[in-house]
């Protein structure tokens, strides 16, 4: 890794909650801090953001601009950014055989409850959005506060997925 700006992805199989939060929160400058670019992409793409998270990223005032659901494949060709880190964030894309990924990316595991799938009342629904989000936010606060640059390889995979197994008590 170097001192340039490190390239995030972020997958999901829709790419309509989950990865896009994680995207816009790596993308905040409080949290990034110019370090990163974050991306997101889905395996099979649900072709629109849920209205609950953009509804959530504006309310916490969290970059909404630019959101959009897109299929993994815009990531794995030649005019793609190569990546430094892709981590999944549901469990289905985790399983799934990856594209090839340009730059050769620390790769990562980071499920997160899907909360597009809670069903009940809209408040049961906007507090599945906002655990997610606090636990994404937890998730990648520990993430970019390594100092990537004075790990090796080994030891900062362990860390990655560490984070990703962090219950989000420890995670804070």
């Amino acid at each position: 890794m170097s001192d340039n700006v490190m390239n995030v992805l972020f997958v999901c199989t829709g790419n309509s909650a989950r990865s896009i939060l994680a995207e816009s929160i790596l993308n905040h400058p409080a949290i990034g801090q110019g370090r990163f670019r974050a991306f997101s992409a889905g395996s099979h793409p649900g072709g629109q953001v849920q209205p609950l998270a953009l509804e959530l990223l504006t309310q916490y005032h969290y970059p909404t601009e630019g959101l959009r659901s897109k299929s993994w494949d815009e990531f794995s060709g030649p005019a793609a950014p190569p990546l430094d880190f892709v981590f999944t964030v549901c469990d289905r894309a985790a399983g799934e055989v990856c594209p090839y990924w340009p730059g050769q990316p620390m790769t990562a595991h980071w499920g997160v409850e899907d909360p597009a799938a809670v069903q009940g009342t809209e408040e049961q629904k906007r507090h599945a959005y906002a655990n997610a989000f606090l636990v994404l936010k937890n998730r990648i606060a520990m993430f970019a506060a390594l100092p990537i640059d004075k790990l090796d390889r080994l030891s900062l995979k362990r860390k990655l997925q560490d984070i990703g197994s962090a219950r989000p008590s420890e995670a804070a």
